[in-house]
């Protein structure tokens, strides 16, 4: 997981506005299976947007923080209960500046 610049961070959000959520955080909080459907995801699309439920028990940062490391993403947002993740594949879809 490396440490985004601002610029990259920017750049990031700018292309993830017009996404839709591909994952939900619930009642269960980061499950093992919820972290498997991120990291298939990832695979997919290099940036993906994650939801965080009312439900869910944990914090948005701490939510934020155990993605990251579990997946092995960086974290390009939070903005309310919504999360931006970044992950390069071997493809590179998205190139950074």
């Amino acid at each position: 997981m490396a440490k985004l610049t601002g610029k990259q961070a920017r750049h990031l959000r700018a292309l993830g506005h017009k996404l839709k959520p591909t994952v939900m955080v619930g009642k269960e909080a980061v499950t093992d299976k919820l972290v498997a459907a991120c990291k298939e995801q990832l695979a997919i699309h290099e940036l993906i947007k994650v939801k965080i439920l009312e439900s869910c028990p944990q914090d948005r940062k701490e939510v934020a923080a155990e993605l990251a490391a579990q997946t092995g993403a960086s974290v390009a947002q939070i903005l309310g209960r919504t999360l931006l993740l970044f992950l390069a594949g071997p493809d590179r879809l998205i190139t950074l500046p």
